[in-house]
C-alpha cells in the first residue's frame, strides 16, 4: 500500500483553510447580530445593516455545510 503524500497534504490544507474561513464568516455573522442588538438597545433606531450582515454570513455558512453533506452522501449525486 502506498500513500500519495502530496494529495494528503492538499486535502489537509484545503480542509484547514475552509474550516478557518467558515469560522471567520460565522464570527462576522455574530458581530452583525451584536451590532443590530446594540443599535436596538441604544434606542437610536435599528440598524438593518447588521441584520443583513448576519443573515448573509449565516446563509454562507449553511451553504458550505450543505455542500459538504452533498459531497459526502452518494445518493445526492
Amino acid at each position: 500500500m502506498t500513500l500519495d503524500w502530496s494529495a494528503l497534504g492538499q486535502v489537509t490544507a484545503v480542509s484547514i483553510g475552509v474550516t478557518v474561513a467558515v469560522v471567520v464568516v460565522f464570527a462576522l455573522g455574530v458581530l452583525g447580530l451584536a451590532r443590530f442588538e446594540g443599535a436596538r438597545e441604544d434606542g437610536g433606531g435599528t440598524s438593518s445593516l447588521g441584520l443583513a450582515q448576519a443573515g448573509l454570513c449565516f446563509l454562507a455558512c449553511a451553504a458550505v455545510v450543505a455542500y459538504g453533506i452533498y459531497l459526502i452522501v452518494p445518493q445526492f449525486h
